[in-house]
């Protein structure tokens, strides 16, 4: 895992949440034409969002905010 320091720890949280939204909303368009390559790369995405949520919940009382909050 890699190592987040606390003051980027949210930031990166809500790029990552905002990032799931935009391509949930992607893959539900009617214009992709690789959409096995989106869902593969949106499944990787909302894993690598799962794994940042658990190393920011280890962090979340040294960063300030609560992994709710964020959300």
């Amino acid at each position: 895992m890699i190592e987040i320091s606390s003051a980027a720890a949210p930031l990166l949280v809500q790029a990552l949440r905002d990032a799931v939204r935009y391509n949930e909303q992607l893959l539900k368009s009617q214009t992709l034409r690789d959409r096995a390559d989106y869902e593969q790369y949106f499944m990787d995405l909302t894993q690598l969002f799962s794994d940042i949520k658990a190393e920011y919940k280890r962090k979340e009382v040294e960063a300030g905010i609560s992994l709710e909050d964020l959300l």
